[in-house]
């Protein structure tokens, strides 16, 4: 925070930030005919839409004192925006300015009285936020009315070409305001003026190296060793040390270096292109996309010292010197690229500067410049390796459209990655037809450096671009209404050398520049549309420059019941699934926060996923070292619908999976967890590998185990009374080959091909085993394979409780009759004796029950599992190994820790410490996709600064655990062909019969039967709010239709309740495709209902003469009760006479006409 001066000497403390689109009316406010005499006629959205970097200047109220908005071409009509460099070159002589370095002026505002100091608060800030940015210029069409504020900040050019020109020319240096810090080799005597500032970056360095290791350091230089400060008037700022010695064999072990060339120097006959070890006509071996999140680095706010490990190899092949040290007092951060041609000098015959920095320590402004280099896999250093090329300090990086004498270096380029050829064949397209073979154009640059190309990219026309509105939430990122159709673009092809990708983001702004496009998208498809990925999009150099954008849930339309008011094809139409990501010009000159803390999640769950969800799609946020650890690998969502034997939550599909590709932001490693060094902070997974971790999060959940026989001898005519059950006795000994117990997706695939190769086409029977809804979806996947119910018999556990797991006796009925028609024989209380009675168990041949009554043998050639979800035994040892706390669930508490500060855990594994008295508030009984989030939203705090951490809570209070709201889902195919789907407030199980009467605490609505294969069961609480809805149908269910029903009034879904009594409503199915309803299934009606309930809260009635607001009339009512009508038509009547009323009605309107591609049923005013 600054603060400056009025000019009646008021004093006010300010902010610089970035513009956001609730800016625009306060800016429209401060437009006066001046400012439209200077700028020319503005419409600040639009210019927000369009400006490379717009920034406002606002007071600790947040009360907007002054805006500014600069983008990368003039603000003149006459000359093309991709023309602007040779007209201004040759008008005004301004022949070192490049797009590089220059941002043009196109509109400033401020409250008179802080108009000159906030013009010089945002120069100053945006050339400190721009180290590349040196000159800002103002072309105006009549200078004369440049105001006292501007007129101060700029100098007048001179025109060359024509004294009579329409425009006039200002420009406003760098120099004047952040000027370049000089460099100079560091003195002893520096160090009084160095030692405060290290002391505030790292205190710890005193500790480890002494009080005077700073002045040693200095002391010591020489050939190999040197040192180096920055300095304001005479005052040492700033301090940097480095050597070339480096430990290349170090860091080759933990480091991707070959692209580098091992950081060694070329072989003396090896060909040079532009300087001694700088090879920008090729690029290395191209990433995998499960790597992209590994490929460039990006700049934060925050300042560190960093202190690189020794190097103590000095190897004679060696190009590169290393940074020992180096801190900079804050105010001059962002100027540390100037050390770097500086350091560079002092090592003539080094290439490359390398710097390593401590994973836990946030990138400062040094990094810019830097490319952080891949870790190997095993690599267990707990550093971040940056490296950075001489060439990279360059200037005269150029970009411009392509010729077609650019192939052969392009092909140069381009050599050593997969997809070349596709790259060369659109680039020839481009320079013969500037269309592909399907008539999209096409528009393909090349950047340049010294003549040579080092990155190209290749543009299409975005044709589908209703489908990406209407699919993807774009809207979060742009105002779509102020983007021609035209100014989207796809990146099919981008490729830069990895020296030179400090510049990535300035190419792709350039590329929009030159290419009259605002906006760019880079689809990823899924690893089983590998060949749509090579045939239309090679790179993924880009993706750090772009922000992931989330799908957004669609309306599952009743196209044939809407006919002509159906939604276009263009947003209806199914498309083969894929994730997008995002670049605009607003986020040419916006960097992302990069976090290097090694964040480690355990478990593939619905926990799991949501949790880095959350994380990869923070747009300001780039997460490097994400790593998930899964047994079967990231969640496989490739299987068909004969290989669901499991019920669903319906939290992730395999389209979520494909539209989020978590895959490409989240490394993965295959493999059960077998230890866990918590001082040591690492993992050991099966096979060997370490992984270490920062913050370790366990999301393992709950599996299916398999059964422990309780031994007991059948021929005694024992019964289940008689039996020791041990429910958590472990099983110790080889698992047959036949009996399968499935988890996951991946143990469906594998048990799918095994029935198929080894029963299927025998006699033998299948015994399921279990009372939970998986062993009702398995028994119907076996139906749906071909096998014979005859041959499967379903065998129930005893319970603790009556009722089945569907806790609903219309279902259970439809159920039971569907297994007796197939002849599926259903056993009940039974507990598994023997195996093979009691002899070798490999394979299964034969199993034993005891029962209530008589001992059950039967024979048996496959055993699928479903007895009992409870801890992994293996999880369970790595825990207790660990000394982390178990009692019946791993421990935690409100935040989530474990008894590990460095440990969280979430899910149905855990359990709150007893201290909460919250045994019955498992995780367990909630969403495991909203956990997952909390979870997320818990961590967040530690590494986004514009959240603020959790503030200690009052005594007593941080004993509160927090409850969660959203439903509690589950589904899947049934025996009999039904459709399931089951969506319940969250709460203690409870079964049935022991749940309170819906007609004293709700109303329970159903419609249809079990036999017209249409149950439809509807249950409203005594506020008129769905808690629960329970759909058996023959027909497929819209579940993303259903799902939104859950928390919605009656009232809402047209006086629900009043129909249905009043006998109007005969079907729920054919009631809910009614095009009333499709407006609450859209994505943004929770947007629409906050804000009505902000219009209602904030109206303004009249009641007795006195103007109340709505929330105090109905306190009123309550606290007076002598209203003589019912409180609620009172309350509506006096609500109706108050001008809220049209606002309200206006809100509606904006809602339908905004959404009106989706929602294409509802008449728009003036249609009628």
């Amino acid at each position: 925070m600054k603060s400056i001066t009025s000019l009646h000497g008021k004093v006010e403390t300010v902010g610089v930030r970035r513009t956001e689109s609730a800016d625009a009316p306060d800016i429209n406010s401060l437009i006066t005919p001046s400012t439209a005499d200077v700028f020319g006629r503005v419409h600040v959205i639009y210019l927000l839409e369009q400006a490379n970097l717009a920034v406002t200047l606002t007071n600790t109220s947040n009360e907007l004192l002054a805006h500014a908005a600069f983008l990368n071409h003039p603000n003149v009509d006459f000359v093309d925006q991709a023309c602007w460099e040779p007209w201004f070159c040759e008008q005004f002589g301004a022949d070192k300015c490049t797009p590089l370095n220059t941002l043009f002026m196109h509109l400033f505002v401020a409250l008179p009285e802080f108009s000159i100091a906030s013009a010089k608060e945002i120069v100053r800030t945006v050339f400190s936020a721009i180290p590349d940015l040196h000159y800002i210029f103002l072309v105006t069409t009549n200078s004369s009315s440049l105001e006292p504020a501007l007129a101060e900040l700029f100098e007048p050019l001179a025109c060359l070409q024509d004294p009579e020109s329409p425009c006039s020319a200002f420009v406003c240096l760098r120099h004047n305001h952040v000027p370049r810090l000089h460099i100079r080799r560091a003195r002893v005597e520096d160090h009084d003026d160095l030692t405060p500032i290290l002391a505030e970056h790292a205190s710890m360095l005193n500790a480890s190296y002494g009080p005077y290791f700073l002045a040693d350091l200095i002391e010591a230089q020489d050939e190999d060793h040197h040192a180096a400060v920055c300095e304001d008037e005479g005052t040492a700022v700033g301090f940097i040390s480095a050597s070339a010695e480096v430990n290349l064999k170090l860091l080759s072990q933990c480091f991707e270096l070959a692209p580098f060339d091992r950081l060694c120097k070329p072989a003396p006959e090896g060909p040079t292109e532009m300087e001694p070890g700088l090879d920008i006509a090729a690029l290395p071996q191209e990433p995998d996309a499960d790597s992209l999140s590994d490929q460039e680095p990006r700049v934060s706010e925050s300042r560190e010292s960093s202190l690189t490990p020794e190097f103590i190899i000095h190897p004679e092949a060696s190009n590169a010197f290393c940074i020992q040290l180096f801190f900079v007092e804050q105010k001059y951060e962002t100027r540390s690229v100037d050390f770097l041609p500086y350091m560079f000098a002092l090592f003539p015959d080094r290439d490359f500067c390398v710097i390593s920095v401590p994973m836990m320590v946030p990138e400062f402004p040094l990094l810019k410049r830097f490319l952080r280099v891949t870790p190997r896999p095993a690599s267990s250093l707990p550093h971040e390796l940056y490296i950075c090329h001489r060439s990279s300090l360059l200037t005269d990086f150029e970009v411009r459209v392509a010729v077609s004498s650019d192939r052969s270096s392009v092909e140069a380029l381009i050599g050593k990655l997969r997809l070349q050829e596709s790259i060369l064949e659109d680039l020839d397209l481009f320079c013969q037809a500037r269309r592909d073979p399907h008539g999209t154009p096409l528009q393909a640059f090349v950047a340049v450096v010294q003549e040579q190309v080092v990155g190209t990219a290749i543009i299409r026309n975005e044709e589908d671009i209703e489908y990406i509105r209407s699919h993807y939430n774009i809207e979060s990122f742009i105002y779509f209404s102020h983007h021609q159709r035209e100014d989207h673009g796809q990146l099919s092809h981008f490729a830069l050398n990895p020296i030179f990708q400090y510049y990535a983001r300035h190419f792709l702004g350039e590329a929009l520049r030159l290419g009259h496009k605002s906006c760019l998208y880079y689809p990823i498809y899924p690893p089983h549309q590998s060949q749509r990925n090579a045939s239309a999009h090679s790179l993924t150099w880009a993706l750090g420059c772009m922000v992931p954008v989330r799908p957004r849930r669609q309306i599952v339309y009743p196209l044939e019941e809407l006919g002509i008011n159906a939604p276009p094809a263009q947003v209806s139409k199914e498309e083969v699934p894929y994730a997008l990501n995002h670049f605009s010009r607003k986020l040419t000159m916006e960097p992302k926060l990069t976090i290097n803390s090694r964040i480690v999640v355990v478990g593939a769950s619905d926990t799991g996923m949501s949790f880095l969800e959350v994380l990869s799609f923070c747009p300001h946020l780039r997460f490097n070292n994400l790593i998930l650890i899964s047994t079967h690998g990231f969640p496989d969502s490739g299987i068909n619908e004969n290989m669901r034997f499991l019920s669903t939550s319906h939290s992730y599909s395999a389209q979520d999976h494909a539209q989020l590709s978590l895959r490409s932001r989240v490394h993965v490693v295959a493999g059960k967890i077998i230890s866990i060094d918590r001082a040591a902070k690492h993992v050991v997974v099966s096979g060997g590998c370490q992984v270490a971790y920062d913050h370790l999060v366990l999301c393992t959940g709950q599996q299916y185990q398999v059964p422990c026989p309780t031994g007991v001898d059948i021929s005694q005519q024992v019964t289940n009374s008689d039996a020791e059950v041990q429910r958590s006795q472990w099983y110790r000994w080889p698992v047959p080959s036949n009996l399968l117990t499935l988890n996951d997706n991946h143990d469906c695939q594998i048990a799918y091909h095994w029935l198929l190769e080894n029963f299927i086409d025998g006699e033998g029977n299948v015994v399921i085993y279990g009372n939970s809804i998986d062993a009702y979806t398995c028994v119907e996947a076996l139906l749906c394979m071909g096998v014979s119910g005859s041959r499967i018999h379903l065998v129930h556990l005893p319970t603790d409780s009556p009722g089945s797991c569907f806790n609903n006796p219309t279902v259970e009925r439809a159920v039971t009759e569907a297994l007796n028609k197939r002849g599926v024989t259903v056993y009940e209380n039974c507990l598994l004796a023997q195996v093979n009675d009691g002899q070798d168990p490999e394979p299964i041949t034969a199993v034993s029950f005891t029962t209530n009554k008589e001992a059950l043998r039967m024979e048996c050639s496959v055993f699928m599992n479903f007895s009992r979800k409870g801890v992994d035994h293996d999880t369970f040892r790595v825990l207790n190994d660990a000394c982390l706390v178990y009692d019946g669930g791993l421990i935690i508490d409100t935040a989530f820790l474990t008894n590990d500060p460095a440990i969280r855990a979430a899910g149905p594994l855990t359990k709150f410490a007893r201290r909460y008295y919250a045994d019955s508030w498992e995780h367990a009984h909630f969403n495991s996709k909203e956990v997952g989030q909390a979870l997320a939203a818990a961590l967040l705090p530690l590494f986004d600064p514009t959240l603020e951490p959790t503030s200690n809570l009052p005594e007593g209070m941080d004993r509160l655990v927090l409850i969660y709201a959203d439903a509690k889902i589950q589904g899947g195919k049934l025996p009999g062909g039904y459709s399931y789907l089951q969506v319940a407030k969250p709460a203690i199980c409870m079964p049935l019969v022991a749940q309170p009467s819906p007609a004293k605490h709700g109303q329970e609505m159903v419609t249809g039967s079990i036999e017209a294969g249409k149950y439809f069961c509807l249950y409203v609480n005594q506020h008129g709010v769905v808690e629960s809805i329970t759909c058996l149908s023959l027909k497929p269910i819209p579940v993303s239709n259903y799902l939104c029903l859950y928390g919605k009034h009656e009232q809402l879904l047209n006086r629900l309740c009043d129909r249905f009594d009043e006998g109007l409503i005969h079907d729920f199915y054919s009631y809910f495709k009614e095009p009333w309803c499709l407006a609450v299934y859209h994505d943004r009606f929770a947007d629409f209902e906050e804000e009505v309930r902000q219009i209602m809260e904030s109206a303004k009635v009249q009641d007795d003469g006195d103007l109340l607001s709505l929330p105090e009339l109905v306190q009123k009512v309550l606290n007076e009760e002598a209203v003589s009508e019912n409180p609620k038509i009172y309350l509506k009547n006096i609500f109706q006479k108050s001008d809220s009323i049209t606002t309200l009605k206006k809100s509606m309107l904006n809602y339908l006409n905004y959404n009106r591609y989706h929602l294409t049923m509802y008449a728009q005013p003036g249609l009628i």
